[in-house]
């Protein structure tokens, strides 16, 4: 009977405690001298476990990571050209842009005669146009800038400047013509890392497809000197027989393309790309124009509906 009692008592269950009571022994446990259910030994054993288990994950990770490094050149892409993601079909670009809320539109719709309509696109290309501004000293990166030309092109090491101070009506000072309802816009070809032009040298073999007056323009410039066809050419038209007449008469400032000696882009530091403005001396009033511009040399291909190698935009001015 006796021995039967004392198993009785060794299986007895735990006294209930209350809701805050086990709260406070869970937290501390002064009979066993537990502290959130476990002894100081048992609290170093786990630490001392996790501590070693990150120690070597971290290790691990840094080690893959620092063999990953060690297969890229941080100034050029692993992947160039064809081999790429973005090819080596370059595309056009434009500026001003329309406002990020509207990222899906080419829309670029002002009021002439009021100025706060305006003036949100000329502040977009100020700020655009505020790295050409930039002297070299005042970047954190050492940039030689220097002047190049069709016979002389940038050293190793330099970047040919972009100089802006002889840019007509497409110029800051002068609102790039907004506010005279005759707009400039800024083309730029997109940047692939060791892409050639490959020019059209050779006026007697001009593709069929590039407008007359661009042909003429290659022509005169072959007058001028042989070396100033070494230039990816630009030709912006309306992409209807309405839009045509409605965009009226434009220039191209400087030049009409993008001269060679910009080309190959090589992450130089300080590179700027080489900018066409488009200035639309008088396009209809109140009437939403579409105009394609394309980029012309012998390994850019156009596509309409992928945008390769030209870019789309719509001009309305009230």
């Amino acid at each position: 009977m006796e021995g039967k009692n004392k198993v009785e008592q060794y299986y007895m269950p735990p006294p209930k405690l209350g809701k805050w009571e086990g709260f406070r022994v869970f937290v501390w446990n002064s009979e066993t001298g537990q502290f959130l259910g476990r002894t100081g030994a048992s609290w170093a054993k786990i630490l001392l476990f996790y501590v070693i288990f990150y120690a070597v994950l971290s290790g691990f990770f840094g080690a893959m990571l620092a063999v990953f490094y060690q297969t890229l050149d941080p100034n050029a892409p692993k992947w160039q050209l064809d081999n790429s993601l973005i090819g080596s079909n370059p595309g056009l670009g434009f500026r001003p842009m329309p406002p990020e809320s509207n990222v899906e539109s080419t829309l670029i719709w002002y009021k002439a005669s009021d100025e706060g309509n305006w003036l949100h696109w000329t502040r977009a290309l100020d700020d655009f146009l505020d790295e050409y501004q930039k002297k070299p000293s005042d970047s954190k990166v050492h940039i030689e800038r220097v002047h190049c030309d069709y016979n002389r092109p940038a050293p190793p090491g330099k970047v040919c400047d972009v100089d802006m101070t002889d840019w007509g009506q497409c110029t800051k000072t002068k609102y790039y013509g907004f506010d005279k309802s005759a707009p400039c816009i800024f083309l730029k070809l997109n940047k692939i890392f060791g892409w050639v032009p490959q020019y059209y040298n050779d006026t007697k073999n001009l593709p069929d497809t590039m407008p007359a007056d661009l042909q003429d323009h290659i022509k005169q410039e072959e007058m001028n000197g042989v070396s100033r066809l070494d230039t990816v050419w630009v030709s912006c038209s309306g992409e209807n027989p309405a839009d045509v007449e409605n965009m009226g008469a434009i220039q191209y400032i400087p030049r009409r393309g993008f001269p060679g000696y910009y080309f190959p882009f090589r992450n130089t530091p300080g590179y700027l790309s080489p900018l066409v403005a488009v200035f639309f001396e008088r396009p209809k009033y109140g009437v939403l124009i579409n105009i394609e511009c394309k980029a012309w040399a012998h390994n850019i291909h156009h596509d309409r509906f992928e945008r390769r190698g030209s870019v789309h935009f719509e001009l309305m001015v009230d």
